[in-house]
């Protein structure tokens, strides 16, 4: 019975994860959307901007219900907001006319809103599902739940190319009526299906005092452990040790700790800039023609489809690799095992050289796609890049945080950073989008060429190259202890 459970409990994460990142093929979405309901790119990146941003408001809060409710209730609210938000998005795209409504545009924003919001409550439910049931392998868990959700967009997206697809575009209504359906259904599922406790097992678990060989035989030591107590046995071979430890567990305590700040603002520039390109892939790609020399006729989302599966692609295989190596060459410890037990692992190098490698790689896209990219054979490049540095982030950034201010508020402490996103993310976003605004045509407002974009790139490029450094200085303090 154990073992149906456990089935059903994975399918139900797999299921959840394949729906959870709609909001990813918005680049699919928006040739359809310009055309149909007559956006500028400004209105467009407004609508992907409030879906982005949706998911971060309200994560900490999230977070707290993951830590008290456990992700079948997460999974319950993503299936009303998810069925809610497309099933009205394509109520109001139906109800678009030749004379352009005003406030319709309003009304697109606010529920692309809601499906991001729905977003975070099936990210969340995903990914702590996941890592319940694979208390012990936290880089393991965190790589397969969050591949899976990186796999979101390019599964999403196939469907859209193959199914939905018609010589003038993007059939967009049905498309939305299928992700209503289908997005509502694998909701409920999980909610009725994934069966984890609502705290970590281990966390609820009385941790014995580590035991410490005594020098005089075989006996272990009887002191009292407490909250400066090591976790591990001194060893020169590895270091579980956290980082930090708190006098206490508020969230205060955590604000008051300035590796908190470094971090989240290395955060608001990486997972800002990618975020800007997952939001505005397609008008990127529509910039450009799809081979060298001129405009060619071709399908209208030929160029932003392929760009978003590699996205998808990239940001997969990048979780799938991350979560193990990270585990292998930075093992990490945020409790002791019930029984006192631990299989101590050489400690290689540090888990912020992860953040440290995303943020150089950004840099290097950044720089090269300035530099050369001028077709959109070419944009594989700015796609790949950026899609593993994002993956690899959201992929070690769970265990850092339990790692250093400990597991017990670990959704809610996860949700706090996530605010850095929520902020980069406009800042960037809307820097593209009037860029691309001032140098688009006044008679049809799309911008072709590199200009629309060259200007915010280099910006790009410099937030890295700072985000690179602050993950050095985060590497030096936290040298040897996580």
């Amino acid at each position: 019975m154990a073992e149906v459970t456990l089935i059903l409990t994975c399918l139900s994460i797999l299921c959840n994860a394949l729906f959870a990142g709609g909001i990813f093929t918005f680049p699919v979405l928006s040739p359809a959307l310009a055309i149909r309901c007559g956006l500028t790119q400004p209105e467009l990146t407004t609508i992907v901007l409030a879906g982005m941003i949706g998911q971060y408001p309200f994560s900490a809060f999230v977070g707290k219900i993951i830590d008290h409710r456990g992700p079948a209730t997460c999974s319950a609210v993503a299936s009303v907001l998810f069925a809610g938000a497309y099933g009205l998005f394509a109520h109001e795209i139906s109800k678009v006319h030749e004379t352009k409504d005003p406030y319709a545009f309003y009304r697109l924003t606010l529920y692309f809103f809601l499906a991001g919001l729905g977003t975070v409550f099936s990210y969340f439910s995903t990914v702590f599902a996941a890592s319940r049931v694979l208390p012990n392998h936290s880089g393991v868990a965190a790589g397969i739940s969050m591949s899976l959700f990186g796999l979101s967009p390019l599964f999403l997206s196939t469907i859209a190319s193959n199914v939905y697809m018609t010589e003038f575009g993007l059939d967009i209504i049905p498309f939305l009526k299928f992700m209503t359906v289908f997005s509502f259904i694998t909701h409920v599922n999980g909610a009725l299906n994934i069966r984890v406790s609502s705290h970590s097992q281990l966390q609820n678990q009385p941790i014995e005092p580590p035991r410490h060989p005594d020098t005089r035989g075989g006996s272990c030591s009887d002191d009292p452990a407490d909250e400066h107590t090591a976790l591990l046995p001194t060893d020169s071979t590895v270091d579980f040790s956290p980082a930090v430890v708190l006098q206490d567990n508020t969230m205060l305590s955590v604000f008051k700790d300035w590796h908190f700040w470094f971090l989240a603002t290395s955060l608001f520039f990486t997972l800002g800039m990618c975020e800007m390109v997952l939001s505005n892939i397609g008008s990127i790609a529509m910039s450009l023609p799809p081979s060298h020399g001129h405009f060619v006729d071709t399908p209208l989302d030929a160029g932003p489809a392929r760009q978003v599966k590699l996205l998808s692609l990239a940001n997969t295989l990048s979780r799938i690799v991350v979560g193990p190596l990270a585990d292998f060459v930075s093992p990490v410890v945020a409790f002791l095992p019930p029984d006192g037990s631990t299989i101590p692992r050489r400690h290689y190098i540090s888990r912020i050289s992860f953040l440290t490698a995303a943020s150089l790689l950004l840099a290097a896209t950044f720089l090269v796609v300035s530099l050369t990219v001028r077709s959109q054979g070419q944009l594989w490049i700015l796609s790949v890049g950026c899609g593993i540095s994002y993956g690899a982030i959201f992929t070690v950034l769970p265990s850092i945080i339990s790692a250093i201010w400990g597991v017990t508020n670990l959704g809610r402490n996860f949700g706090a950073l996530t605010y850095a996103p929520f902020l980069g993310t406009p800042v960037f976003s809307y820097l593209y989008a009037f860029i691309y605004a001032r140098d688009a045509e006044s008679s049809s407002g799309i911008c072709y060429g590199s200009v629309c974009w060259i200007t915010t790139f280099w910006f790009c490029f410099v937030t890295a190259v700072i985000s690179f450094i602050g993950t050095l200085i985060l590497w030096r303090n936290w040298r040897g202890r996580l």
